[in-house]
């Protein structure tokens, strides 16, 4: 069977021996990472709390330096943001005092610009993720789910094609998890976006990836690997089948192993 999207092969992340210590060294966040992501594949990291996903995903993102080792987007070595790579984290992070299309304004005001152009693009954006409806509304008028629904829009009103969420969705309830992760994936898929998304939960990294990198309890190490072979797009209903179940049997024996 098929990878569930098609990748043009090209690398678009490359990580070789990437190690994060903090402390003067005296803690090691990340250790020896090694992995490579290709343009349009969606990726998602499991492990255990403190495992060094969140420093990994701050270190691709050009917010926390290396302490060594090669880490590259487009060729290119990473020291700092760039304009490529956007990060969205667990809670939202609206401004109260803007409404939902303000919120998603916000990156390309920080740009320096704001036109027609940028307007329409965050309108099709709210429209894209479901909210054209609420694209006045203030952040306490609308729901958790749709709080973060307005932070994904901001993070495409961005234009980067490296998408990095840090469980965007963790602390919502399992319905609205569910649902936006079946939003997710058709999102990311017409953005072609090149997605690492950060989890604990071994069936929403599953459901959601084209593989799965299994990290061990800290110092954070890559311990394997699991391809995911479903075709998109991919019902909620997947999850009850023999198939994914042993695919969560797969990464739970690395994690097991690596202990």
């Amino acid at each position: 069977m098929s990878h569930g999207r098609e990748s043009s092969g090209t690398a678009v992340i490359t990580a070789n021996a990437v190690r994060k210590t903090f402390g003067g060294g005296s803690v090691v966040a990340v250790e020896d990472a090694d992995f490579t992501v290709r343009k349009g594949e969606f990726i998602s990291l499991v492990g255990p709390s403190g495992c060094g996903k969140s420093t990994l995903l701050r270190m691709v993102a050009g917010l926390l330096e290396r302490s060594s080792g090669v880490l590259q987007v487009h060729d290119r070595d990473v020291h700092g943001p760039s304009r490529s790579v956007a990060m969205m984290f667990q809670k939202p992070t609206l401004l109260d005092w803007r409404t939902s299309i303000e919120n998603v304004l916000l990156p390309t005001e920080i740009a320096g610009r704001v036109g027609d152009d940028d307007r329409r693009k965050a309108m099709e954006l709210l429209d894209l993720t479901g909210l054209r409806d609420f694209a006045f509304s203030f952040p306490s008028q609308l729901s958790g789910g749709m709080q973060q629904r307005v932070a994904l829009a901001r993070l495409l009103q961005t234009g980067a094609d490296i998408l990095l969420l840090d469980e965007p969705f963790g602390a919502l309830d399992e319905f609205t998890r569910e649902h936006l992760n079946v939003e997710l994936m058709r999102i990311v898929a017409e953005v072609d976006a090149t997605t690492l998304f950060v989890t604990h939960n071994i069936g929403e990294a599953i459901y959601l990836a084209d593989r799965v990198f299994v990290m061990t309890p800290r110092p954070g190490r890559i311990a394997g690997i699991v391809e995911v072979p479903f075709e998109r797009p991919r019902a909620p209903s997947l999850q009850q089948g023999a198939e994914f179940n042993s695919l969560v049997s797969d990464v739970r024996k690395i994690f097991e192993g690596a202990k």
